[in-house]
């Protein structure tokens, strides 16, 4: 079964992703992990000898797996195409909501964009007049 579930996977694996990772876990149980979506599928034996336990999750940044979302039971006689619909259908559940939060703004008013001059570059730039009137009018005496 264990072999018949590897074959199954592979299969799948490139059914569903362009780039893939099929492994083992230390559990026995087949890992499709698809780094570019940032999304995994994992296959293991179900309740029946012609079933299988579909789980699906994300890829948190840094690499680690968070648990899974959500989880299916599939057939394996319905072939690769109705083991694809489940993933997929998994696979969506899991969607949901950034992996990251949005960036915060620092200062200024809530709505201003652009870039603007602060208080230090307007004391620069009040200096630098000083000291080239201050050279323009030594040297005009």
């Amino acid at each position: 079964m264990s072999a018949r579930l590897r074959e199954t996977a592979t299969e799948l694996a490139e059914v569903l992703w362009r780039e893939h990772a099929v492994y083992r876990d230390r559990a026995g149980v087949v890992v499709i992990r698809g780094d570019h979506v940032r999304r995994w599928i994992s296959l293991s034996t179900g309740a029946g000898r012609d079933e299988v336990l579909v789980r699906a999750g994300r890829i948190l940044d840094g690499g680690t797996t968070a648990p899974a979302r959500c989880e299916a039971v599939a057939r394996l006689s319905g072939g690769t195409a109705e083991l694809a619909a489940v993933c997929r259908r998994l696979l969506s559940e899991t969607a949901p909501g950034p992996s990251a939060p949005a960036p915060v703004r620092r200062g200024g008013r809530p709505g201003r964009t652009g870039r603007h001059t602060g208080l230090g570059s307007w004391a620069v730039v009040v200096c630098v007049v000083g000291l080239v009137g201050s050279y323009l009018y030594l040297t005009a005496r």
